[in-house]
């Protein structure tokens, strides 16, 4: 597949370029199997909806047809399970864990790898990926099954991350 140069121009980046390499969907680091797309994500509900209302140029139209948005502030009650499992842009960036290629975090850095971009950083955020399992574990261990009541704000946190917590 001959790679795809995307030029990106939202309020978080001007003139950014990367290329995409792989096929849309494809090719994922052997321990990465997010369980949501990009696309289910956004129409599940998550971020509050605040999230890519911007940069929605930069990716697939049909990603947006049934996506849960609020271009003017977060509102948890868009989110699936209704609750706020985020914390602000802010924290990320004094925590350090925000790429200076993708300045909206981890689920901005998934939606370009979906598209098939690689970069310097896709193991790191594979590894922090990895490391929200752990959640999966406590809802396993702390709730009835199929009980979407228990652990609202864990279950919230953990569709963030593509992982689809309505099924445990």
């Amino acid at each position: 597949m001959p790679p795809v140069v995307v030029l990106v121009n939202d309020l978080m980046q001007t003139n950014y370029r990367y290329e995409r390499i792989e096929p849309i969907g494809k090719n994922y680091h052997p321990e990465f199997h997010p369980e949501l797309t990009p696309k289910e994500m956004l129409g599940l509900g998550v971020f509050g909806g605040r999230y890519m209302t911007d940069c929605q140029n930069e990716f697939p139209t049909e990603w947006f047809k049934n996506a849960k948005l609020s271009p003017d502030f977060h509102d948890p009650d868009l989110n699936c399970f209704g609750v706020n499992a985020s914390q602000p842009l802010s924290v990320w960036q004094e925590k350090g864990w925000i790429y200076e290629e993708d300045p909206r975090g981890w689920f901005q850095w998934y939606c370009r790898y979906y598209m098939g971009r690689r970069c310097r950083d896709d193991e790191r955020q594979i590894k922090r990926w990895q490391g929200m399992r752990r959640h999966i574990a406590q809802i396993k261990n702390n709730c009835l099954e199929s009980d979407l009541n228990c652990r609202r704000k864990q279950r919230q946190a953990l569709l963030h991350w593509a992982y689809d917590s309505r099924k445990y």
